[in-house]
């Protein structure tokens, strides 16, 4: 269990709020991470793993014509994935991972390619796109790393846009709780 995953949640339960998870290339360890900090079921609804490319269609309503021409690693696809779970399951909050751990490259994508997203509740904000975020990475590494860096990305996307999305009263007894003042 991360210290990210256990941020995660105790954001999640001091908001009372709920996430979803939607993965491809992470295959279940985002959930994972998530269902291993204590208290998770308080806010963690459940996960789809959707590895094959028709099930991001099928499951969580990615568009098919943007699937059939930009394949699954796309960052509008993991945005959509995000959207499309949190939708589906009925939370506040949903992620997503979708690239290409290798080892072939992947939709004319290289090794490394990954697209992580985040759908939420967000402010008016020039850089979301329908209420999510997406980040792109280019990593290194063998099919595990890439996996696990992966996991951490997202969680560190959704956790900025917990701590983004704070009212003042919850910083202040955050930081009342661990000691500040």
């Amino acid at each position: 269990m991360s210290s990210t995953a256990t941020d995660v949640v105790r954001l999640l339960t001091v908001k009372g709020e709920t996430l979803a998870v939607a993965e491809s290339l992470t295959g279940g360890l985002v959930a994972a991470e998530i269902t291993s900090v204590p208290g998770a079921s308080k806010v963690f609804r459940g996960s789809v793993t959707a590895y094959a490319t028709e099930l991001k269609h099928d499951l969580l309503d990615v568009d098919a014509a943007l699937l059939a021409t930009r394949g699954a690693v796309d960052p509008q696809v993991a945005a959509q994935m995000a959207a499309g779970v949190r939708k589906a399951l009925g939370t506040d909050w949903g992620i997503a991972t979708t690239g290409v751990a290798g080892p072939e490259p992947q939709d004319g994508q290289p090794v490394g390619t990954v697209f992580v997203a985040v759908d939420g509740p967000f402010a008016a904000d020039p850089g979301s796109a329908g209420g999510g975020k997406v980040e792109a990475l280019r990593l290194n590494g063998g099919r595990a790393e890439i996996r696990r860096e992966s996991v951490r990305s997202v969680l560190a996307l959704l956790l900025k846009g917990l701590a983004g999305e704070q009212t003042g009263n919850e910083r202040a007894q955050d930081t009342e709780r661990n000691g500040g003042f």
